[in-house]
Parts: structure tokens; C-alpha cells; sequence
């Protein structure tokens, strides 16, 4: 039976930790390998729960305040901390329609994270797999 994923956050004491096995619910197939867990993943389970609130509030401090029983200074300052904790991910305005696009195809499992990411940072050598498109 599995366990719950806070059980393996108190089991760990905060420390960084390494995925490397990973088993396919539905099937019986196991992946193994070295994979490093998403930013999000690595956040206390508090911080965790606290950001899944903010999301599913819609981002709107007055709920989370109502919710959690604290003030807006609390909130913000909960905020920026765990946004110190977080990769910063800067995408230009002009590229905000591309960035949905690219989400799109992420989404429908048409490209990955990591080509996704070097398309955004502009190495489109690595997103297109060391291809260059003046000499194909």
C-alpha cells in the first residue's frame, strides 16, 4: 500500500532527495534512473499545501488570509519565501502566446520539459535535437 507523500517528507527531514525508481500504476513496469523532483516537489509539505491554497484560491491574498487565519503580511511574506525557494522562469511579453503554445504541445505530450525550456531560453539548437535549420 502506498504511503502518503507527506509521510515521505517527514521521513526525509527537509534534506534533498533523489528519485530513482519510479513504478507505473496502472501497469508493471518500473522505471529506473536518477531523476530530480520538481521545484515544487522540494518545497516543505507545508509550503506545499499553502501554495496549492493560493493556486486554487486564484491568487487571491483575501481568501488565503480567510483561510489560513493570518494577515496580509503573513501571506506576503510566506509568499516571498517560497518564491525565494523557487527557479525564477522569466518569459518576454512578445512570447506569452508562444509560451501557450509550447504548453499545448507539453500538455498533449508532443515535446518535453527540457525542449520546452531551451526553446524558452532561446537554445534552439538543443530544442531541436543539434539540428540546424539553415542546413537540412
Amino acid at each position: 500500500m502506498a504511503r502518503d507523500w507527506q509521510a515521505l517528507t517527514a521521513l526525509t527531514g527537509g534534506r534533498a532527495i533523489q528519485i530513482e525508481r519510479v513504478r507505473l500504476v496502472d501497469e508493471n513496469v518500473a522505471i529506473e534512473g536518477r531523476f530530480d523532483l520538481p521545484p515544487l516537489a522540494q518545497l516543505a509539505a507545508e509550503d506545499q499545501v499553502f501554495v496549492a491554497a493560493f493556486v486554487r484560491s486564484h491568487g487571491s491574498i483575501k481568501q488565503v488570509e480567510k483561510l489560513f487565519g493570518v494577515s496580509y503580511p503573513t501571506i506576503k511574506n510566506r509568499l516571498n519565501r517560497i518564491g525565494d525557494r523557487l527557479p525564477s522562469v522569466e518569459v518576454a511579453p512578445a512570447a506569452a502566446p508562444r509560451l501557450g503554445a509550447l504548453l499545448d504541445e507539453l500538455e498533449r505530450g508532443e515535446t518535453t520539459v527540457a525542449d520546452v525550456l531551451a526553446r524558452l531560453g532561446g537554445d534552439a539548437d538543443a530544442a531541436a535535437g543539434g539540428k540546424d535549420d539553415d542546413h537540412e
